[in-house]
């Protein structure tokens, strides 16, 4: 299974996993893991997230990165390693870089209304940044983080019995766990020359969290390092979710499944002036989960790669190498 090369990210139907039909259900983790171990990526569809709430995010979005740069700097938070409200552009550099990538974004974490005061992982959580423009903001992104993470834990339901683990094995991890809605305005270069020679709207990267569920962007972009060294171009349907394995999971499967490559190229360069827009939930346990290689997925062939860390541990080491923990 291992061998296949996808040309393109295999699709899946996430209402297969939920309908109750067993053979239905089985076929579905079979196919998930044969692509997670592959290629690192599967587009999803049925996955609970409406056009119409898509839609509605979109507008919220593109109304608020359209404000001036001094508006949009009072919701920045670099104390707290910019993890709530909003990035400014070209801070967030991939891993091994120093020039930013040509992007700015808007960052919602964990609702805090949501977690009872006996939690707690409750005090670990900062306050979400929610700003006066548009009025519509709050109450579209909380919706939209709220009814992703349901999709991402059916994910891991599926993610736990491909690596024969009890279904629920990840629930109690991932419960009021330090998930991030980002979303994302890659801005228009209207002098192309005027830029680093290296810039991109985001080099290639591997994700930190367990997976990643992108909504549809609004341009191309998106693409995948194959195992044979080549970049395939991701292209999801309007009502698919693009769901990616990251760092986490593959520390914790020792590799099994597969952490990709990735990254968004810039525009020919007629069309550098044009905006792009992409939401991903980068979806995260609680700081406290072990990532140990789970024992299974060591053994002769396939030795532990990695050294014991927490969840915790581990994004804090990545969030100073991405330049946004000091």
């Amino acid at each position: 299974m291992s061998d296949i090369l996808y040309d393109e990210v295999p699709s899946l139907d996430l209402a297969d996993f939920m309908s109750g039909d067993p053979a239905k259900k089985k076929k579905f983790v079979a196919d998930l893991g044969a692509a997670y171990n592959n290629i690192g990526f599967v587009a999803i569809k049925n996955h609970g997230l409406s056009a119409e709430l898509q839609d509605r995010l979109y507008a919220a979005i593109k109304k608020y990165f359209s404000q001036p740069e001094e508006e949009k700097a009072k919701h920045e938070k670099p104390e707290i390693g910019f993890q709530r409200g909003y990035t400014g552009k070209g801070k967030e550099h991939a891993k091994g870089r120093n020039t930013g990538d040509l992007k700015e974004f808007y960052h919602v974490g964990q609702l805090l209304e949501t977690i009872p005061d006996s939690d707690p992982i409750k005090a670990e959580y900062p306050e979400n940044v929610w700003p006066a423009y548009p009025a519509e903001f709050e109450e579209i992104s909380k919706e939209a983080y709220q009814t992703i993470e349901k999709a991402g834990k059916n994910m891991l339901r599926a993610i736990a019995l491909y690596l024969e683990l009890p279904e629920d094995y990840f629930e109690k991890k991932v419960e009021h766990g330090n998930s991030i809605l980002r979303s994302i305005h890659y801005f228009p270069i209207e002098d192309p020359d005027s830029i680093p020679a290296d810039a991109v709207r985001a080099a290639e990267h591997g994700d930190i969290n367990l997976i990643t569920l992108l909504m549809g962007a609004s341009a191309d972009g998106l693409q995948v390092l194959r195992r044979d060294g080549k970049w395939i171009p991701i292209t999801a349907l309007p009502e698919q979710l693009v769901v990616n394995v990251g760092d986490m999971l593959a520390r914790l499967t020792n590799d099994k499944l597969k952490s990709t490559i990735h990254r968004v190229v810039n525009p020919p360069r007629e069309l550098m002036h044009t905006s792009r827009y992409s939401i991903p939930f980068f979806m995260h346990p609680r700081s406290d989960m072990d990532l140990t290689c789970l024992p299974s997925c060591i053994d002769a062939e396939n030795p532990k790669k990695y050294t014991d860390a927490t969840a915790g541990e581990f994004l804090e080491e990545r969030l100073r190498e991405l330049g946004l923990r000091k």
